[in-house]
């Protein structure tokens, strides 16, 4: 008997599938009966159990919606350009300033909830966007308020405000929604004093983590020798006399960003560290054994000059790995899916399995989510599918 069109199962095949659980698979398949997912698995074998499935070539992926795990929501309205580091802050950040804000921040978070985002780890750097954006039932996820102080004599004072403002917010929080988490912003940003009592805190709250780290060479540079482009481009109001204050310790060759957040005791508190291209074999086994997750953000990276994040030497330690979009004036869009989809073009022999897993996995680990899964009995969407190349 010949089934209607209607009821006849539908066999998708595709270049990589990704359940949600253990590893993706290449080729792989989905059978759908209806609008519900019937089983996953090889395709010769699925051709097997399904004889009368009706085919459909999928080009790309199928997977839960990937994660957003790193960007910069209040900057949304900027224009997209890509310049080196130093050209960019000015050129870019400083001189589009007056679009930063509230309304950029919503509309960013539009655009994901349009996207279907399986969810967002966003930095709140303005003030209202916390407000804003936490009441938000079409988003699930963590907004990390950022903290920046150099000085450290002025640590305890800030640290008061940050907390008093986080147990205020906490109070918007709702089951399933988005959830307050912190940023000290980077190591070079934050001083010592503060980026302990930031971390701490959370660590004891169980408030998340993210920190920007290694994101361009001169990072480790200053940590080094106290000077560079970093320090050369610093605005003087805003740090003291010396880099040492900051960080409570002289420069000195082989010091890192991550061996001093690591020797400062701030990985102790299980960081996701952010952006982590330029980094070394010590750093490296310095965060598996912390188990840090990090997230690349490969787009910003390359567009801002920063390098290429050493995604093979991550994988073989160990480590987490999740993707982010970083800001639109740095990544270009919000879509996770166009990240996953240039990756491949600059990790050629990496499997693009990986990738896929990054984006959904990955993303989910860094923001403490469940993972949606596709397996016999649950809901089938069309969003399932991206439309990507994979391999």
């Amino acid at each position: 008997m010949t089934l209607p069109d209607a009821l006849t199962p539908r066999l998708l095949v595709c270049d990589v599938l990704y359940t949600g659980m253990g590893g993706a698979q290449s080729p792989g398949a989905v059978v759908v009966a209806g609008q519900t997912v019937a089983a996953t698995g090889a395709p010769d074998a699925l051709r097997a159990a399904y004889p009368h499935a009706r085919e459909e070539r999928v080009p790309g992926v199928i997977a839960p919606p990937p994660v957003n795990a790193h960007t910069h929501l209040d900057m949304s309205d900027y224009a997209f350009q890509a310049l080196p580091y130093f050209r960019w802050l000015p050129e870019v950040v400083i001189a589009q300033r007056e679009r930063r804000g509230v309304a950029g921040a919503v509309a960013g978070a539009d655009r994901l909830a349009a996207l279907g985002a399986g969810g967002v780890g966003d930095i709140v750097n303005v003030p209202g966007v916390m407000d804003a954006l936490l009441p938000r039932e079409d988003l699930s996820g963590v907004l990390y308020a950022e903290v920046l102080g150099t000085f450290p004599g002025q640590a305890d004072e800030r640290f008061a405000a940050v907390r008093a403002q986080v147990e205020a917010w906490r109070r918007l929080e709702r089951p399933g929604g988005l959830r307050v988490g912190l940023s000290p912003h980077t190591p070079f940003t934050v001083s010592h004093r503060l980026m302990r009592l930031v971390t701490d805190y959370a660590a004891g709250e169980g408030l998340p983590l993210q920190i920007h780290v290694a994101e361009h060479p001169a990072e480790r540079e200053l940590f080094e020798t106290g000077g560079g482009p970093l320090w050369d481009h610093r605005l003087p109001a805003y740090y003291p006399a010396d880099f040492a204050e900051v960080i409570g310790r002289a420069p000195k060759p082989g010091l890192t960003p991550v061996r001093y957040l690591d020797e400062l005791g701030v990985l102790a508190a299980r960081p996701t560290l952010v952006h982590m291209v330029n980094v070394t074999s010590d750093d490296i086994a310095r965060v598996a054994r912390a188990g840090s997750p990090v997230v690349t953000c490969p787009r910003s990276n390359y567009h801002l000059s920063c390098g290429t994040f050493p995604w093979t030497a991550f994988a073989a330690a160990g480590v987490e790995v999740a993707l982010g979009t970083d800001s639109v004036a740095s990544g270009e869009t919000l879509d996770v899916r166009d990240e996953v989809q240039f990756a491949q073009t600059i990790y050629p022999t990496l499997d693009p399995r990986l990738i896929v897993r990054a984006a959904v996995k990955g993303g989910h680990r860094v923001l403490g989510t469940s993972t949606p899964v596709l397996r016999r009995g649950e809901a089938w969407h069309e969003s399932s599918i991206w439309s990507v190349r994979a391999g």
